[in-house]
């Protein structure tokens, strides 16, 4: 059975940075892909950022330059590292893991707080 943990999360105040960490179990992470998403109170959950088994990745435009995605294979972990936090960056991330595909969704992690204040 495929499990996803994500730490990291947390209050932070504009203009600072945080990293994510997602750590997998039950199954061969480098064969997988995996995403991070996003969900504020009231919107529909997005994609953030998305990394391949061949590490192309795929971000959403307002996080491009920001955020960057990567994953360590041998620690069977994918992080998402933030820069630049703003107000509207607060939400709920959620780690996610698939095979074949940018928009992961086969597996999902419980999520973790992302709070950024003005």
């Amino acid at each position: 059975q495929v499990q996803l943990v994500e730490s990291g999360g947390g209050l932070v105040q504009a203009g600072e940075s945080l990293r994510l960490s997602c750590a997998a179990s039950g199954t061969i992470f480098s064969s997988n892909d995996m995403g991070w998403y996003r969900q504020a109170p009231g919107k529909q959950r997005e994609l953030v950022a998305s990394m391949t088994r061949d590490f192309i990745t795929k971000y959403a435009d307002s996080v491009k330059d920001r955020f960057t995605i990567f994953r360590d294979n041998a620690k069977n972990t994918v992080y998402l590292q933030m820069h630049s936090l703003r107000p509207e960056d607060t939400a709920v991330y959620y780690c996610a893991a698939g095979r074949n595909t940018l928009y992961p969704r086969d597996y999902w992690g419980q999520g973790t707080q992302v709070t950024v204040s003005s």
